[in-house]
């Protein structure tokens, strides 16, 4: 979508055309200032409210939610308004407890909430509003309850799949009568069709394997079934008289949420993992147009449109954007010419949209609340698990419901400028922040740079403060400090003699999603939405999967693709060690690519996830390839390299305690960037580490800062650089180098590192630090907490309570009566966040 309104819009009410026209006058005469434009900020820019109302986010786009704001439960995934538009149910699917909240939309406050050992997406009220039906998740039932006034009663549990079966209960519907239940087995590859009655059992349509249905639909004649099929790019035609599949309709990738027009004829496709909702005509299966929702009409993908609604006279389509934060509005009032209006700025990571005709209101869950936070009070020494449960990063944001009056044409123009401000996104995606003209990263995608090779460097879980936090010279909390500089004096040499990085963050929350924003600077909505039930535990095992880094690759993979592919398209070389390959069993087994475009640029004795390896084995192997090298003349220009054993393993009996692996993380790193900077490619070759995720630990500033290098003769000696940069930064950095167009929104908009770099090379070498403490420390039977280390599957990542692990971490370096450091609270309180009541009713 972009401002650029048709001269011509033709409406069949007046009042439509009066309200087009108004918009149209108000949005066109504004056009997005480029970032470009903006003079530095004096002071660094923290995540958190901002002077000028907006709530800074991590990865560096901002938040100004429109309407009022009602704190909800853990990710908030889906709503069912009901039929008297009074109450509103709303679905919740994360890490923490599962549950669904009734909300009373007049009073706005929340009536009932009632928990669920595991629920997925499917949530729908029956047609007179008297029973409300959920998904039961791995457990291959729908719930059922009674409904009246506000309150859930008398549940019911409808089997809808054999239990042991693979089936997982995703979107749900009911047929017009309120009698026959339908039920999408998001894994299971099937559709179940249950009639509601003692007497009946479930009928079973099976679809292709690895269709994955996410969503169901009856049309209006009751006689066929829609099925988006999350990884086929397609939506399923049941035949309801036979009982089986007649159709396949194509639909841009991962297809979710589907409405019908009210006449029927037109089906609205939200496609997530493109920037795009797909139309297709319901006679002929034929797609009439495809809305593009993004910004820009250029925009790759990112802005992840997720969740759709209609009004009830079919004239006015809202699309939820998960990663822009906004909503997008379309007039649609002319079938196969829709015609944009405008975008609505919401939450972080709104998941769900719908519109309240009885209120004229849009309601809108944001999956990720509205204010980042800091976790100075993650887990802690001396503190029992539960109390610092809801600071760990999984747990910590909590959703909220917008609640937004439908805006007049003035204010729907007010609020899209408010949209296109909350974003450092630019119509020709060109870099944004200031550059200096002889600045060695280029200024745009083709251009010149002396560097030719970059260096990428991958670890596990750490914050700033846990590492940084004794650095004077930065924004850290040594009493948060774990790994001070006798454990990391190479992290801590490397950071003084070039550049430390005090406001660099991750996009990321977890190890799942991390890589994939570390190798894709994009996350799809099937890692958003599957990892928080992965990490929170499966209780059928039909979840216990890993859900990133090419496993699952066919929901996985973002549309615009990985690093190296980016590379391959360019014609540059690249090569893995470790990233996206999976380890040979043994030391004698060959690892393998997880991913086709890996398969013959990896080495294969390089062993990637693999805490009983130490990291300086890594290094070692890693210069003995960089030897190599050097005796052909030519290395890959994209080299990415894991170095994990950051993560530690605990106090496992007999592993290497977290403070030793720690040290051989930072010895290792030592090594590699000290084997660079004495080899033939040092003078073109810029380096850079960061972590995957920050959930391991605490941070006083936000819960995603965490430890980032740049290393190069073209980095600036002795400097700290605090401007805000994520991942994202560090990849366009590397794309702006080696000449590579950005892979999503999120590289696109990222500001470069221009502020780390200079045009005067400094060749001098580094020279590694042995850390000062011993290497092959191992745990003891008596360690803190080797009872509960030796019962956790590290055998991949994150496979563990990260809640209790980070306890045994900190009582392992401090001691296991050590007092809690007090903790420090970042100031960031949303002003704009509203209750209307302070005590809610709870049944």
């Amino acid at each position: 979508m972009y401002c650029n309104l048709p001269s011509h819009l033709p409406a069949p009410r007046y009042l439509l055309l009066h309200w087009l026209l108004g918009l149209a006058v108000l949005f066109c005469a504004w056009r997005p200032s480029s970032p470009q434009q903006k003079a530095p900020d004096p002071k660094p820019v923290l995540p958190g409210p901002q002077p000028d109302g907006r709530v800074q986010l991590p990865n560096q786009w901002s938040l100004r939610p429109a309407g009022t704001q009602l704190e909800l439960g853990d990710f908030p995934v889906n709503m069912a308004l009901h039929p008297t538009g009074r109450w509103l149910a709303i679905l919740h699917a994360g890490h923490s407890e599962h549950e669904v909240i009734v909300v009373d939309t007049q009073r706005r406050r929340i009536t009932c909430r009632v928990p669920l050992e595991q629920t997925f997406y499917g949530l729908c009220f029956s047609p007179q509003g008297d029973r409300l039906f959920v998904s039961g998740g791995e457990f291959a039932v729908v719930h059922e309850w009674q409904f009246e006034d506000g309150l859930l009663f008398k549940h019911h549990a409808w089997p809808v799949a054999e239990e042991k079966s693979n089936f997982v209960c995703s979107g749900l519907a009911l047929d017009s009568e309120g009698k026959t239940l339908y039920a999408a087995g998001v894994f299971g590859d099937a559709i179940s069709i249950r009639p509601l009655s003692p007497q009946g059992t479930y009928h079973l349509v099976s679809l292709p394997e690895n269709s994955h249905p996410y969503a169901v639909l009856p049309d209006k004649s009751g006689r066929r079934l829609f099925a988006s099929l999350w990884a086929k790019e397609a939506v399923a035609v049941l035949d309801l008289d036979n009982k089986q599949v007649v159709a396949t309709w194509p639909t841009e990738k991962h297809p979710t949420e589907m409405l019908l027009s009210p006449d029927g004829k037109t089906l609205y496709v939200a496609c997530a993992n493109s920037t795009k909702v797909s139309v297709i005509d319901t006679e002929t299966g034929k797609g009439l147009e495809t809305l593009h929702c993004a910004l820009y009409p250029a925009a790759p993908v990112g802005n992840t449109p997720n969740s759709i609604a209609l009004t009830p006279d079919g004239k006015m389509l809202f699309v939820a954007n998960a990663d822009n934060n906004n909503v997008a509005a379309f007039s649609v009032a002319e079938r196969g010419q829709a015609k944009p209006l405008g975008f609505i700025p919401v939450g972080w990571y709104p998941t769900c949209v719908r519109y309240n005709p009885q209120t004229k209101q849009i309601l809108v869950t944001n999956g990720k609340g509205a204010t980042p936070l800091a976790n100075p009070q993650g887990p802690q020494p001396g503190v029992p698990a539960a109390n610092t449960t809801r600071q760990y990063i999984a747990r910590l944001f909590r959703g909220t419901l917008s609640i937004i009056n439908l805006p007049d044409p003035k204010q729907l123009a007010s609020y899209t400028r408010q949209a296109y401000e909350c974003s450092p996104l630019r119509p020709d995606l060109g870099t944004t922040g200031q550059r200096d003209p002889d600045n060695p990263i280029p200024a745009k995608v083709g251009d010149p740079s002396p560097i030719k090779y970059c260096i990428y460097i991958i670890k596990e879980n750490r914050t700033y403060d846990q590492v940084f936090g004794d650095m004077p010279e930065g924004n850290g909390d040594a009493n948060l400090c774990l790994f001070p500089e006798p454990v990391t004096p190479n992290h801590h040499k490397l950071a003084r003699e070039f550049v430390l990085l005090d406001n660099f963050y991750v996009e990321s929350e977890v190890s799942a999603d991390g890589h994939e924003w570390s190798t894709a600077a994009y996350c799809t909505d099937f890692v958003e939405r599957i990892w928080p039930l992965t990490y929170r535990g499966s209780p059928k095992k039909k979840l216990s999967f890993y859900p990133s880094e090419g496993e699952k690759d066919h929901l996985a993979r973002p549309a615009g693709g990985y690093i190296w592919e980016r590379c391959r398209e360019a014609g540059i070389s690249y090569y893995s060690l470790g990233e996206f390959i999976a380890t040979g069993k043994t030391l004698k087994d060959p690892g393998r690519a997880r991913i086709k475009s890996l398969e013959g640029h990896f080495d294969p004795w390089y062993r990637g996830w693999d805490l009983d390896y130490p990291d300086v084995k890594r290094a070692e192997r890693f210069i003995e390839l960089l030897r190599g090298w050097e005796e052909k003349g030519e290395m890959p220009r994209f080299l990415v390299m894991r170095l994990p054993n950051d993560h530690t393993a605990g106090t496992r009996v007999g592993a290497w305690t977290p403070r030793a692996m720690v040290a051989d993380n930072d010895w290792a790193l030592g090594m590699v960037v000290e084997a660079v900077s004495r080899s033939r490619f040092w003078k073109e070759t810029a380096i850079f580490v960061v972590e995957d995720d920050a959930q391991n630990g605490p941070d006083h500033v936000d819960a995603h800062r965490t430890v980032a290098l740049v290393i190069s003769p073209y980095t600036k000696r002795r400097f700290v650089d605090s401007n805000l940069y994520s991942t994202s930064s560090m990849l366009r950095t590397m794309e702006l180098i080696l000449g590579l167009q950005p892979m999503s929104q999120f590289d696109a908009a990222a500001r470069p590192m221009y502020h780390s770099f200079t045009a005067k090379p400094d060749f001098t070498p580094y020279q590694a630090v042995r850390p000062q403490v011993d290497l092959e420390e191992r745990n003891k039977p008596t360690a803190w907490g080797a009872d509960l280390s030796e019962k956790m599957d590290l055998t991949k990542e994150d496979a563990i309570d990260d809640i209790l692990f980070n306890e045994i971490i900190w009582r392992s370096i401090k001691g296991a009566n050590s007092p809690m450091p007090p903790p420090v609270r970042a100031a960031f309180v949303f002003p704009h966040l509203k209750n209307d009541d302070d005590d809610d009713d709870q049944s």
